[in-house]
């Protein structure tokens, strides 16, 4: 493997890295696309374009808008320019986008027309240091309210300071080509923000180094990306997950990009498949399985699919093999966080184990540990640790989570898993979500990953529910296919399927039919709201 350099604007390495290129098409949106050679000329100019909007060095920015090409422009401008772009989740509230404003003291927002109504209502409350709000395509979402060039906004009911709207196309047709900053890659290149699950979401700070490590480590010994390939992530690019399938990885080689801005519904992400033909596919475990079970599922001839990957939940061991067998192209299932960036552990092509995370990525080391912090027995369920060179800095303004997580070279993920005989990682759940029945610890997980596998189940959640003596037991909610009845006796059944395939404590004493699960907008279950529901009915 090449080693980081130590002087590194990741911006500039990939503009020098596909110079050569400058004809192909980098990125392909819903209306537009960019070669390699027109993403350098706009980054540079948008680097420009923040030096006339008085943005300095190692200031932030607020990086609100839809996958499309203008996203990955003002994210590798900000760095182009050494400003740290904040990537935030478009499907927050205003609430949520005043506090990271107010938290991340960010002095600009870039924001797609669509989500300017968030944007405005949160800077109402909580205008922070906010001077400029820079509109992507205003036209197609906000009819008649185009900005033309710099106009003030209406500040807040307490004389807080005005803000300039500026129009991103204006903006950029005015600026300057503007070189790149010379940064060290140990040097703050940007920040995302967790999904604050428990808590407020925390600002994870990330160096350009940790960008460079993610490519080098997995994209390309791992998942085998190459110039030729058009990848295509329905994780978005403001997710960690998204950021390196859609950005980091296929401009480290020079490979084309397809961006979607709507939701990644089946029949959104078929469109893709079938239209552009992808050669690399990035998923996540509730979107292969609702792609399996949609009837507009296109066949084998009409994709170009050669490898996909799957993250942020542990994908069933059924919905791997399911889609190898229809597709013929496998699933890398893997593990990764915002912490660390991007995946540490994974399947790889040739070792694959459906119900498996894999093995530790080359370049990652990776610990098991008890409640006391010693190793845990070979097969024993253990907190997961992780040391790797693209872990993040910190937690911006956040001492006493930094110290939780970030144990010198180590850092603690939050997720349990077991070890076998063999090397291979198997998800057993978040620490917060693991269940003890009977002095015995179950995994939610292994639980649904079982229930998945009956014909009826379409998907699982697994939670611990005290009964009338205080005992712990465990609850399925469970969403069934088109066919099968939610009755008594499809319940019965599913409890019998579990019995057979696990230990007799683990089944579910209890089975709760629902059209639908909670989840984040990344997909993952979010069984923490399924205990508010039940504490709520106590």
């Amino acid at each position: 493997m090449n080693t980081c350099p130590a002087e590194l604007n990741f911006a500039s390495y990939l503009a020098a890295l596909n110079a050569p290129r400058a004809a192909k098409p980098a990125f392909i949106d819903d209306t537009r696309q960019l070669s390699y050679g027109e993403l350098a000329e706009r980054v540079a100019r948008l680097a420009g374009a923040l030096r006339q909007l008085g943005l300095r060095r190692e200031e932030r920015i607020l990086l609100l808008m839809q996958d499309t090409v203008d996203w990955p422009v003002v994210f590798l401008g900000a760095l182009h320019a050494g400003v740290v772009p904040v990537a935030v989740n478009t499907l927050l509230t205003p609430d949520d986008y005043a506090y990271i404003v107010t938290h991340s003291r960010v002095r600009a927002v870039f924001a797609s027309g669509a989500l300017m109504p968030a944007v405005q209502a949160a800077l109402a409350q909580a205008p922070g240091d906010v001077e400029h709000v820079v509109v992507s395509q205003p036209a197609a979402a906000q009819p008649g309210t185009t900005p033309q060039g710099p106009s003030h906004g209406s500040g807040n009911a307490n004389g807080a300071p005005q803000y300039q709207i500026h129009d991103f196309e204006t903006l950029l047709a005015a600026a300057p080509l503007a070189p790149a900053v010379r940064t060290l890659s140990d040097e703050i290149a940007f920040w995302l923000y967790s999904s604050g699950s428990t808590g407020k979401p925390k600002g994870v700070v990330h160096t350009h180094g940790n960008l460079w490590h993610t490519a080098e480590l997995y994209a390309k010994p791992v998942l085998g990306i190459r110039e030729d390939d058009v990848v295509f992530s329905a994780a978005k690019l403001f997710f960690a997950y998204g950021l390196g399938n859609g950005l980091t990885f296929p401009l480290s080689v020079g490979a084309t990009v397809i961006l979607m801005g709507e939701r990644p519904t089946p029949q959104a992400v078929f469109q893709r498949l079938t239209r552009h033909r992808p050669t690399v596919f990035y998923g996540v475990p509730t979107l292969y399985a609702s792609m399996l079970a949609s009837p507009d599922l296109p066949p084998r001839d009409q994709v170009a699919m050669r490898v996909c990957t799957s993250a942020g939940e542990a994908l069933p061991r059924d919905i791997g093999e399911r889609f190898t067998r229809h597709f013929g192209c496998e699933i890398l299932d893997g593990i990764g966080s915002t912490e660390m960036l991007h995946i540490f552990i994974s399947n790889q092509t040739g070792q694959l184990r459906y119900g498996t995370t894999g093995k530790p990525v080359p370049g990652y080391e990776v610990q098991l540990r008890d409640d006391s912090g010693m190793p845990v027995a070979p097969g024993a369920i253990g907190d997961l640790y992780i040391k790797g060179p693209s872990a993040a800095l910190m937690y911006w303004n956040n001492r006493d989570k930094t110290r939780q997580c970030f144990l010198g070279d180590w850092l603690k993920s939050g997720d349990k898993y077991t070890c076998d005989a063999d090397g291979y990682y198997t998800y057993a759940g978040r620490s917060d979500d693991m269940i003890k029945v009977s002095g015995q610890y179950v995994s939610p997980v292994e639980v649904e990953n079982i229930l998945v596998q009956h014909e009826a189940v379409l998907e699982a959640a697994v939670i611990g529910v005290p009964d009338h003596d205080g005992l712990v037991k465990t609850k399925a909610y469970v969403v069934l296919r088109p066919g099968f009845e939610p009755d008594a006796t499809t319940g019965a059944a599913l409890q019998s399927y579990v019995k057979q395939h696990l230990a007799p404590f683990k089944y579910p004493r209890h089975i709760n039919f629902t059209e639908e699960l909670p989840k984040t907008a990344t997909g993952k279950i979010q069984r923490f709201r399924l205990r508010q529901l039940e504490e709520s009915t106590l």
